[in-house]
């Protein structure tokens, strides 16, 4: 079975400390413009976790790329850089500060894993939560809940995160893209 993405937005950065709190943003905000208001704590950890990785541990360089991929009842949320290594879990110690990364995300998501990127040039890593079939753009608003402070016109999309004080490095593009075509049933990432 092939089912169509409802959402996309990929994200090409330096995984700096300083950017992660701005991708954390960006993927908020398209959440919340989807609907899933409810998968923004566990997509946000998710993602901060994944490039914390990617900045601790990647080589040659820190460039990677943040995919966010709705399905009918499926977020996928990927990092993909080029170091082909595979990352895998540990236990850490009691009193280390590193090391809880991939354990945190698998306790949170519904799977998650690593592909190679094609032609082995890196890897991505990714993760699945569950997704309403409701959630979507252009979906209805919840019936009842916390009023949101502020409304986006329908259509206008997320609002794009604040790049002042971005710091060192190759600047942050966030790029919402139109939905690629879904890869056959039977994969185990967005492709």
């Amino acid at each position: 079975m092939i089912s169509k993405p409802r959402g996309h937005c990929t994200v090409e950065l330096q995984a700096l400390p300083s950017r992660i709190g701005q991708v954390r943003r960006i993927v908020s905000a398209h959440l919340r413009y989807w609907r899933l208001d409810p998968l923004i704590d566990a997509a946000a950890l998710g993602v901060t976790e994944l490039l914390s990785n990617v900045h601790r541990h990647a080589q040659p360089d820190k460039n990677c790329t943040v995919e966010i991929l709705l399905l009918p009842e499926r977020l996928t949320v990927s990092v993909q850089d080029s170091d082909p290594r595979v990352p895998r879990v540990h236990a850490a110690g009691a009193s280390a500060t590193y090391g809880r990364g991939l354990s945190m995300i698998a306790s949170v998501s519904e799977s998650w894993g690593v592909r190679e990127r094609d032609g082995g040039r890196g890897k991505a890593v990714w993760f699945s939560l569950h997704a309403p079939v409701s959630a979507g753009p252009g979906a209805p608003p919840p019936a009842a809940g916390p009023a949101r402070a502020a409304q986006r016109p329908a259509g206008a999309g997320p609002a794009a995160a604040p790049l002042s004080g971005a710091g060192a490095g190759a600047p942050l593009r966030h790029t919402p893209v139109a939905p690629r075509e879904p890869a056959a049933a039977g994969a185990r990432a967005p492709g």
